[in-house]
C-alpha cells in the first residue's frame, strides 16, 4: 500500500510521464493482413519541426557571428570596396595588381574549363580577396599595437598628451561602429611579462611596512640571491611560454589556484550577489522565480547572439576582454581525485530545481520557444504544491559538492557513473544553471537588519549546506517572500562577469518584464506543457553515508563563518569625488585605518584588480597596504596637524591609484612571482624566496564589485532600487574578508567576513571601525563634515 503522499506523487508522475511519452512518439505503424497501418502525431512532428528550426537558426547565427568576427575590424560588406575598384580600373584596361593577377590566372585549377574573360574575372576576385584579407591583417594589427598602449592611464586628468589624443582618435576609427560581444578578441595584446627585476623591487617596497629593519634586510637577501641565480632561469622559461600562450597566467591560475584545490569550495572559493536592499519586486515565489528564469535565459541568448555590447574601460572606448563569458551557461565543475575538471556544454535547454530536498528537471523551451514567465511561475509552482518526498538519501545530497573533492570525486565515479543515477546527475550537470527554492525568508526585514543582511549573506554563501549545488558555474537562490540571490562558483570567471549578469537579471526582472498588480509574471499560461520532472535516485548506504561525512565538514565550516553586511549612507562617490579622490582609494585608505585600529598593526592586503586589458586576463593583486598609507594611518591616528595629515592623504590616496594601474597594464607582481613559482616545481628546483613568498597569508582580502550597467537602474528617480552587490568567505583563518559596492551617488555597501574560531577577529566590530575610518577620513577632507553624535563606536574601540 502506498502513503497517500506517495499515491498522490506516483499518480502525478504516471500520467505526467505517459503524456510526455504521449508526445514524444512522432508516428506509429502496425503491420496487418490488410497491410501497414501507419499512425502519425502531427502535433509531435510539429514539435520537432519547431525545435530544429530554433538549432539550424543558433548554428546559421554561430556561423554569421564568426564570419564577421572573423574579418573585424573590417565588416563583411567592405569586401565589395575593395572588389569594385579593382574591376572598374581593370575595365579601363589598367593592371591595378602589378602583374599579379595574371600570375593567379596562370595556375587557376580551371584555366581549361573558363573562357579567357571569366578566367581574368576569377582571377581578379581571388587577387582582391587576398587584398581585402591583407588589409583585414594589417588594420587588426594596428589595433592591436593601439591597445597595447597604456601610458594614458598614468597621465592625469585634465593633462591629456597629444600623443594620448591622437591615440584615442586612432582607436575609434579602428574600432568599427557595431562590434559583437567577442569582435575584439583577436585584436587584444597578450599579457607581457615584467623584468624580475622590477617585480622583485615592487614585491620589497610591499612587505617593507610589515617588516622589522633585520627582516627586511634578510628578505632583501633572499630576493637578490634568487635574482641572480634561479631566478632568471625561471624567467626565461616563462618568457618562452608567453610566446606560445595565449596568457601565461591564467591557465595555470585556474588549474592550480582553483581546480587542484581539494578542500571544500563552499566558502573557500564559491562567493555570493544579494538582491535589491529595499525592495522585492513579488512576495510570490513562483513568480519571482519565473521572471529571474526568464531574464537570465534572455541574457543567455543575448551571450550566444553576441549582441551584448563589449565591456570597457568606463568613459573610454578600451574594451575589455570577454572570453570568460563563454562559460556562464551550461557549465560545471566536475570533482576529481588529483585535480576538478570544467565542462561546457553547448546549449541546454532546462534548468535544474531543488525544493525541500527533492531535485527536478524543469524545461524552459517548447517545441523551439522559451516559455514565458507565467508559464515557467506555473511549472515553478507545481514544484512547490508538490507532496512527494524525497528519495532515501536524496534530500542532502548537495551536501557532496560542500565537502572535500576526493570523498566527492570517488563516490561520483564508483555509484554515479551509470543507471538512473548518472541519468540524474547529468540533467544537474548539463543544466544550464540551478535553481533552489529555499523554503526560508531573507533580507532587511524588521529592526535588527545588519544581523538579517548578516543571515542573508551566508543563507547564500552556504545555505543549509546542502540545498545549493556549488559545482555549478552558478546557482540561483529564490526565497520564499520572494527575495533572491545567487551562488557563483569562482573557477570559471571573476566576480565582474557574474556581476553583469546579475545587473542584467535585476533590472530586465523589475523594470521589463515586471508583475500583474496581483503580484504574478505577465503573461499568458498554456496547460498542455510538459510538466517538471522529478529526478530518480538510487542512493546506497556507502554513498548516504558519504553525504553524512561531508555534511559534517561542511557544516563545521559554515558555522565558522561570521558575516556582517551594512549599507554605508553618511556619504557616497558623489561627495567623495567633489573631494577630488578616487572612490576606491578613499575606501581602502579607510580599511588601512580601520585595521590598523583592530589589530594595532598592519598587514599584507589583497586587492583584486583585472587584467582583461589583455587577452583571457583574469585578475592581479594591489597590494593596498604601502608605505604611504601606513604614514597617513599613523598621522591621522595620532591626530597630527590636519594639512600634515591632508598631504599624506593625497600622497598614500595617488600611490593607491598607481599601484592600480600598475596591476591593470601587466606590471603587477603576485601573478608573476606565482608563475616563477609554478615553473620551479615543473624544473623541481626549490626556491626558499618563492616559498616564503607564496606561503605569506593575505589577512585583510578585499573586492569592489563593480557596476557596470548604471543606464539599467534610474537611481535618480528610483533610489529604492539599489543592490547591496555580494561578498565572500573569509581568506585568512585570522583575518577578515571585505567586499564592497559602489552603488549610486549617495550610499556604498559593505560584507565583511571573518571566522568565529579565531578570538582576535570579529565581523561587526571591523564593520563600525570601517564605518568610523570612513568618517574620520571625510572630516579630514571636509572640515564642514560632521560626523554623527549618536551610534557610532569610538574610532579606537
Amino acid at each position: 500500500m502506498y502513503p497517500s503522499s506517495l499515491l498522490i506523487y506516483h499518480t502525478l508522475y504516471t500520467s505526467t510521464v505517459m503524456a510526455e511519452a504521449h508526445q514524444a512518439v512522432a508516428f506509429q505503424f502496425t503491420i496487418t493482413p490488410e497491410g501497414i497501418n501507419l499512425h502519425l502525431s502531427y502535433q509531435a512532428l510539429n514539435q520537432i519541426y519547431l525545435s530544429g528550426l530554433r538549432s539550424w537558426k543558433k548554428r546559421i547565427s554561430r556561423i554569421r557571428n564568426r564570419i564577421i568576427k572573423g574579418v573585424y575590424p573590417a565588416s563583411p560588406s567592405s569586401w565589395l570596396f575593395v572588389v569594385i575598384p579593382i574591376l572598374a580600373v581593370m575595365y579601363m584596361q589598367s593592371d591595378p595588381s602589378l602583374g599579379l593577377i595574371d600570375k593567379i590566372r596562370e595556375h587557376l585549377p580551371l584555366s581549361l574549363s573558363l573562357s579567357a574573360q571569366g578566367q581574368t574575372l576569377l582571377s581578379a576576385l581571388v587577387f582582391s580577396t587576398l587584398l581585402w584579407l591583407s588589409l583585414i591583417l594589417t588594420l587588426r594589427f594596428c589595433l592591436k599595437l593601439l591597445l597595447s598602449y597604456h601610458r594614458w592611464m598614468f597621465e592625469l586628468h585634465g593633462r591629456i598628451s597629444t600623443k594620448t589624443k591622437v591615440w584615442a582618435t586612432l582607436v575609434r576609427l579602428l574600432s568599427g561602429r557595431k562590434p559583437l560581444l567577442y569582435s575584439y578578441q583577436m585584436s587584444l595584446p597578450h599579457l607581457p611579462v615584467p623584468p624580475i627585476k622590477d617585480t622583485l623591487e615592487r614585491y620589497l617596497e610591499s612587505v617593507k611596512p610589515m617588516l622589522s629593519a633585520a627582516e627586511f634586510q634578510r628578505m632583501t637577501k633572499l630576493a637578490a640571491e634568487f635574482e641572480n641565480s634561479l631566478g632568471s632561469r625561471l624567467q626565461r622559461y616563462l618568457k618562452l611560454k608567453a610566446l606560445w600562450a595565449t596568457n601565461y597566467v591564467s591557465d595555470w591560475w585556474e588549474e592550480y589556484v582553483y581546480l587542484r584545490g581539494r578542500g571544500p569550495i563552499m566558502v573557500n572559493s564559491n562567493y555570493y550577489g544579494m538582491d535589491f536592499l529595499y525592495v522585492t519586486p513579488t512576495a510570490n515565489q513562483a513568480a519571482r522565480a519565473g521572471n529571474t528564469i526568464t531574464a537570465l535565459f534572455l541574457y543567455r541568448r543575448k551571450v550566444n547572439r553576441e549582441e551584448l555590447k563589449p565591456s570597457r574601460i568606463p568613459g573610454t572606448v578600451i574594451p575589455l576582454c570577454a572570453a570568460q563569458c563563454e562559460r556562464i551557461f551550461n557549465t560545471t565543475r566536475t570533482p576529481g581525485e588529483e585535480t576538478d575538471v570544467l565542462q561546457h556544454w553547448q546549449d541546454s535547454e532546462f534548468v535544474a530545481v531543488y525544493h525541500r530536498g527533492r531535485y527536478f528537471r524543469l524545461w524552459v523551451y517548447h517545441a523551439g520557444r522559451l516559455l514565458s514567465p507565467r508559464e515557467i511561475q506555473y511549472q515553478i509552482q507545481m514544484i512547490l504544491d508538490d507532496p512527494s518526498p524525497p528519495f532515501p538519501g536524496e534530500d542532502k545530497l548537495g551536501a557532496l559538492t560542500a565537502g572535500n573533492r576526493v570523498p566527492w570525486a570517488r563516490v561520483r565515479k564508483q555509484y554515479f557513473s551509470s543507471g538512473v543515477n548518472k541519468k540524474s546527475l547529468d540533467c544537474i550537470e548539463k543544466a544550464a544553471f540551478f535553481v533552489t527554492l529555499d523554503d526560508q525568508e531573507e533580507g532587511m526585514m524588521g529592526e535588527e537588519s545588519s544581523g538579517n543582511l548578516g543571515r542573508y549573506a551566508k543563507s547564500l554563501l552556504h545555505g543549509k549546506c546542502y540545498d545549493r549545488w556549488f559545482d555549478k558555474s552558478f546557482s540561483i537562490v529564490v526565497y520564499k517572500n520572494g527575495k533572491s540571490g545567487l551562488n557563483a562558483e569562482h573557477s570559471w570567471a571573476d566576480a565582474p562577469i557574474v556581476a553583469h549578469l546579475w545587473e542584467y537579471t535585476l533590472a530586465t526582472d523589475k523594470f521589463q518584464l515586471g508583475y500583474m498588480t496581483d503580484g504574478n509574471c505577465r503573461g499568458e499560461v498554456r496547460h498542455f506543457l510538459p510538466h517538471p520532472q522529478r529526478l530518480n535516485w538510487d542512493i546506497p548506504a556507502e554513498v548516504q553515508a558519504q553525504i553524512f561525512d561531508s555534511l559534517a565538514v561542511a557544516q563545521a565550516l559554515a558555522d565558522d563563518v561570521d558575516c556582517y553586511v551594512f549599507p554605508f549612507r553618511e556619504f557616497g562617490k558623489g561627495l567623495i569625488k567633489k573631494m577630488k579622490t578616487s572612490p576606491d582609494s578613499f575606501v581602502q585608505l579607510a580599511l588601512q585605518l580601520a585595521y590598523y585600529r583592530n589589530k594595532g598593526a598592519f598587514c599584507l592586503t589583497y586587492e583584486a584588480s583585472m587584467t582583461r586589458l589583455f587577452r583571457e586576463g583574469r585578475t592581479e593583486t594591489v597590494r593596498s597596504c604601502s608605505n604611504e598609507s601606513c604614514d597617513f594611518v599613523h598621522a591621522l591616528d595620532a591626530e597630527e596637524d590636519r594639512e600634515h595629515c591632508l598631504k599624506l592623504f593625497q600622497k598614500a590616496a595617488e600611490k593607491h591609484q598607481n599601484l592600480y594601474r600598475l596591476a591593470m597594464t601587466g606590471s603587477g607582481i603576485d601573478r608573476h612571482l606565482f608563475c616563477l613559482y609554478v615553473v620551479s616545481k615543473y624544473l623541481g628546483a626549490e626556491s626558499s624566496f618563492l616559498k616564503e613568498v607564496l606561503s605569506e597569508p593575505w589577512r585583510l582580502s578585499t573586492s569592489q564589485t563593480p557596476v557596470q550597467q548604471m543606464e539599467l537602474f534610474d537611481l535618480v528617480n528610483h533610489p529604492e532600487f539599489i543592490s547591496l552587490g555580494g561578498g565572500f568567505g573569509p581568506v585568512a583563518d585570522d583575518g577578515y574578508g571585505v567586499s564592497y559596492i559602489i552603488m549610486g551617488e549617495e550610499m556604498i555597501s559593505f560584507h565583511v567576513s571573518s571566522k568565529h574560531s579565531c578570538t582576535v577577529t570579529d565581523s561587526r566590530k571591523f564593520g563600525c571601525q570601517i564605518s568610523q575610518a570612513m568618517m574620520d577620513q571625510m572630516s579630514l577632507l571636509s572640515p564642514d563634515f560632521r560626523t554623527p553624535t549618536q551610534g557610532s563606536p569610538d574610532k579606537r574601540s
